[in-house]
């Protein structure tokens, strides 16, 4: 297997998610439909004190957004230059160094986007289990007034308190560690690191969740983003253990990766189109080229193997451009998941 491919079955590994446990075992307590389905539209459940419950089973949007880039939708600016400069090699090295890939806790927002999580509520406080991709992590979220420890054991999933805001439950969290990761792709962040998160349960299947990241040492000024999470009724969580992974050593790192000129990057920019009104955007930006598919904003980093060939952090798949003789792009060929994708480039 070549060292590329290597990358792709490991990332491939750690990304697949195992389906739910007991399945279509009836959750008590599930209003439904005359057809026995659960009915996510009822009402919210209440607490006896009259508060929204945010127990059971829920999931979020998946994966390909903030979980691979919690930076997406800010600018250079709001960005210190040392984490830029972290970020950036990490993508070089195609995260070789994740906590991931050495069976450590996935990024904190990771596991709101995309793993499963079991809320269980009580009086004084909320337990959130998270089924994880690579390992299994719970939190304590305390709501009998305390307030946050003023010197904390840095933490990978740090402490948290909450209140309510009327029927929005507000979750500051703080006392991380900084040997976390903030996304999939390698965003930084410092022991300043503080969350907050914003529930709502709008419905009994629905609940809103904003997320605030406020770390000054690493962004220039706060910044927030917001997803959905839905009911998973009749369902259960899977255990997740990471065993300790032997391969750590032959992923693809910095020293095997080439960097290309500005000039011959500039080659690739470009719009290309798999078939008519499936487009894919090539940009670059310091030693690298990101690729945007159609309307998702997010921009997936590719790390440059050769002059040609282009390897993506984010996914472990690879791009291949051709070439005309004056060596501009005329179209790639994306490799990954089994299936070849061919796009051409556009005339300007």
């Amino acid at each position: 297997m070549t060292k590329i491919g290597i990358v792709s079955a490991f990332v491939l590994c750690l990304s697949m998610e195992a389906p739910a446990q007991w399945l279509d075992y009836p959750t008590p307590g599930i209003p439904r439909t005359k057809d026995g389905k659960a009915n996510l539209s009822a009402p919210a459940p209440k607490m006896p004190d009259g508060k929204p419950d945010t127990s059971g089973v829920w999931r979020g949007p998946g994966a390909g957004s903030y979980d691979r880039n919690i930076a997406r939708d800010l600018k250079p600016s709001d960005i210190q230059p040392w984490a830029e400069a972290i970020y950036q090699q990490r993508v070089r090295d195609l995260g070789k160094d994740a906590p991931r890939a050495n069976c450590l806790p996935d990024p904190f927002p990771y596991y709101h986007m995309v793993d499963v999580a079991r809320f269980v509520q009580t009086p004084g406080l909320i337990v959130i289990l998270y089924q994880g991709t690579t390992n299994s992590v719970h939190r304590t979220i305390f709501t009998d007034g305390r307030p946050l420890p003023k010197d904390p054991n840095p933490a990978w999933m740090g402490y948290s308190i909450g209140h309510w805001d009327k029927d929005t439950l507000v979750v500051d969290t703080a006392g991380f560690n900084d040997r976390g990761w903030l996304d999939i792709e390698g965003h930084p962040h410092t022991e300043a690191l503080h969350i907050t998160e914003r529930f709502r349960r709008r419905d009994f299947g629905h609940m809103d969740l904003e997320m605030t990241i406020d770390d000054p040492k690493t962004f220039t000024r706060p910044f927030s983003f917001r997803m959905d999470k839905t009911l998973m009724p009749d369902t259960d969580l899977l255990e997740s253990i990471c065993e300790n992974d032997r391969s750590v050593p032959h992923m693809l790192g910095g020293t095997e990766i080439t960097r290309l000129a500005p000039e011959i990057l500039s080659r690739y920019v470009g719009t290309y189109e798999y078939a008519p009104g499936r487009q894919a955007v090539i940009t670059f930006d310091g030693d690298l080229l990101f690729l945007q598919e159609g309307t998702n904003p997010l921009k997936l980093p590719l790390v440059p193997k050769s002059d040609t060939v282009f390897v993506s952090r984010t996914e472990g798949n690879w791009i291949e451009f051709s070439r005309d003789a004056q060596g501009t792009a005329t179209g790639f060929v994306y490799h990954g998941g089994g299936v070849d994708r061919r796009a051409v480039r556009q005339a300007k």
